[in-house]
């Protein structure tokens, strides 16, 4: 379930006798694949990886030189790193970066290697692990300056506040988080946790350092990278399983590792919910929409070869009793399968599940009637998108062939809901171009509807 993405295997903190029973417990804890940094116990410690990577199929590695000990890489120290990193399971350079907390090196000639390592990168075309403390401008500025974007990577332990975050992905970089963030006192920390889209983060323990709660004060180790996924779970209103699957994708992808052809789901669950993707079809083209940039949704692919039938959908469905209702998703709308959307309502109920719509409320223009009575005893809720004040803003940021009609036909199709449907909402999804406090107005106030502001960028 998970990957460790940076955890110093071999460091002094640990003999060598113990070595393979901190990587059973891993195991044994659902921790998949480990990135072993060999960095930061002198211009030696890359020498360590052969051992963990040879030993151990499932473990990768980084190589690199710490910037505490940026003062003793001269050249031949640069090319034993290149000729191994040269090794098709070394994934990365790193750790590398600045560290003005403590200063064990000069802070110029912290940049300078930074720079070294960052041509090596782009030289090797391999992603790099960033330590970064206390020196987040600089950082940022050497990045830019070198057209680091071009390779990407990570920056590792993750120190910065939420906007500092936003200019970290700007640059190409993801964001990994540590036991730091079940600290009690790390509210910085866990309000970027928080916010910043978990589709550019990823999850470590940094050992034998940064042990989480309820360790903490106990030397770390990767099996404890579990509880870091389960405060992340916990801040995003997510679960366990969400953090893991989305974590690892975005693991391996960066570190080009055990990445399999992406399945189609016709049927996905997310936190306590089994979202069923039954059609592409779409009435709109929202600028906001992901499916234009990539069609997965926390990790799952919902690309569709063509539309399933009856008989698929309830295999996929299964049995399981894992969730708290059903929603009908899905990267299209599912008003285009009207017929079949009815089909599979009547079969949830049958088994006692609880139904929810989300539809952009185009429906009735759809198929020329009000289809809402047709769903009368079928779903126990609606979300509705409304996605804008006033038509004007909706035209810009939905196109649709329906023009001037389609945004008036929403409210209306919201109106009408009430009659037929228990619980009914209107979402708007938070466009620099629409209006939040407007469109709240016109939900709550001329609509009498519940409303959910949706954040942008934040799928799922």
């Amino acid at each position: 379930m998970f990957v460790d993405t940076h955890a110093h295997i071999d460091f002094s903190s640990y003999s060598k006798e113990e070595i393979p029973e901190i990587i059973k417990r891993a195991t044994e804890a659902g921790v998949e694949n480990i990135i072993h940094i060999a960095s930061g116990e002198g211009t030696q410690s890359f020498e360590g990886a052969w051992d963990i990577i040879d030993t151990y199929d499932h473990i990768y590695a980084a190589v690199g030189v710490h910037p505490h000990d940026a003062k003793e890489v001269d050249e031949a120290v640069l090319e034993r790193i290149k000729d191994l990193a040269r090794h098709p399971k070394i994934k990365a350079i790193g750790e590398v970066g600045l560290d003005f907390h403590y200063n064990h090196s000069p802070a110029d000639k912290q940049k300078e290697v930074l720079r070294q390592f960052i041509h090596l990168a782009k030289e090797l075309k391999k992603p790099i692990i960033i330590h970064d403390r206390d020196s987040h401008e600089e950082i940022l500025n050497i990045l830019k300056e070198e057209k680091a974007h071009e390779v990407g990577g990570v920056f590792h332990c993750f120190s910065g506040d939420y906007k500092f975050g936003k200019r970290v992905l700007d640059e190409n970089f993801l964001v990994s988080f540590t036991g730091i963030v079940t600290f009690k006192k790390a509210d910085q920390t866990q309000e970027a946790a928080q916010k910043l889209p978990l589709e550019k983060m990823m999850i470590e323990t940094d050992s034998p350092f940064l042990t989480p709660v309820p360790f903490r004060g106990k030397r770390n180790e990767p099996a404890y990278v579990k509880h870091v996924a389960e405060k992340i779970a916990e801040l995003k209103g997510l679960s366990l399983e969400d953090i893991g699957r989305v974590t690892s994708l975005n693991a391996r992808r960066l570190f080009r590792f055990g990445e399999q052809k992406p399945q189609t789901s016709l049927a996905y669950i997310l936190r306590n919910s089994l979202y069923l993707n039954i059609t592409n079809r779409c009435t709109l083209a929202c600028v906001f929409c992901p499916k234009f940039v990539d069609w997965e949704v926390k990790g799952h692919y919902l690309k569709l070869k063509g539309e399933p039938s009856f008989e698929e959908l309830v295999q996929a469905i299964g049995e399981s009793k894992n969730y708290d209702e059903v929603v009908f998703c899905g990267y299209g709308e599912p008003t285009q399968r009207l017929d079949m959307l009815k089909k599979i309502a009547a079969y949830l109920h049958e088994k006692g599940k609880k139904v929810r719509l989300d539809t952009d409320g185009l429906g009735n223009l759809i198929h020329g009637r009000n289809i809402l009575p047709e769903l009368q005893g079928l779903i126990d809720s609606v979300n509705v998108s409304l996605n804008a004040e006033n038509a004007e803003t909706y035209i810009k940021v939905c196109p649709n062939r329906y023009g001037k009609e389609a945004y008036p036909a929403v409210k209306d199709f919201i109106k009408e809901a009430k009659k037929y449907i228990p619980w009914v909402q209107a979402s708007v999804v938070g466009h620099p171009e629409v209006n939040i406090k407007a469109s709240q107005k016109v939900a709550e106030e001329e609509l009498g509807v519940l409303f959910r502001h949706r954040e942008y960028n934040n799928v799922g």
